[in-house]
């Protein structure tokens, strides 16, 4: 396998000239290292900055999980990863949290594919929206560029069901920004894909944590 498909993960690595193991490791380190502060960073500054949106956000999901509502996710390439990840949370929590109902719409490969081929990507997410929701469920769409138009789709079905609508962008929000039928946009301000995506995992969790949070005042009351 030739050094090409792996050469831009480790650009401080020349490999035709390198011979030093110690040398070569210390670097790879030094550039794991400065990653995970710059990830790090990142997400402390983005929780920050949307403490308070966060509050009114997981105040809103904990009612709906009360009523029965349900959460879909949804997302393209490592932000599909990132949707399924979230369902699972939700669904199949650690330790003694709460189950609460969540469904990841990029997790049937049949359905995508079906109406990917029959319809159009632009409709993978929308059309499962018309299928499965009800109106006091939940949308959760993820898009590092906030350009996905096949979630923005998702939203705009979810919203004339009566959804509550949830985007997490990244940069400026891009389209997401600017979605009447997006009711809660959470931007990350950063302008790399890595990074955004770390920092949306974690405010997605952190998001989990209030409202499990709001959940158990509920029953002690």
């Amino acid at each position: 396998m030739s050094d090409e498909a792996t050469d831009f993960l480790y650009p401080m690595v020349d490999g035709t000239t390198e011979t030093d193991v110690d040398v070569l490791l210390d670097d790879l380190a030094a550039s794991a290292r400065g990653k995970a502060g710059h990830s790090a960073q990142l997400t402390d500054t983005t929780l920050d900055a949307l403490d308070g949106q966060l509050d009114v956000l997981a105040e809103a999901m904990a009612e709906r999980f009360l009523r029965g509502g349900r959460l879909l996710t949804c997302g393209n390439g490592g932000s599909a990863t990132d949707a399924e990840g979230v369902a699972e949370l939700f669904a199949v929590p650690p330790g003694q949290a709460r189950r609460l109902a969540a469904r990841s719409l990029v997790a049937d490969v049949s359905v995508l594919t079906a109406l990917a081929n029959d319809i159009g990507f632009e409709a993978v997410f929308s059309r499962q929206v018309i299928a499965h929701a009800r109106g006091q469920d939940m949308i959760m769409g993820f898009s590092t560029s906030g350009n996905s138009a096949n979630v923005i789709a998702a939203f705009e079905r979810g919203a004339e069901a009566g959804l509550l609508t949830v985007g997490l962008a990244g940069y400026d929000g891009g389209a997401m920004a600017d979605c009447d039928a997006l009711e809660h946009c959470l931007v990350v301000s950063a302008d790399s894909v890595h990074r955004i995506q770390e920092a949306q995992s974690a405010t997605a969790h952190e998001l989990w944590r209030r409202i499990q949070q709001r959940l158990d005042a509920t029953d002690a009351a």
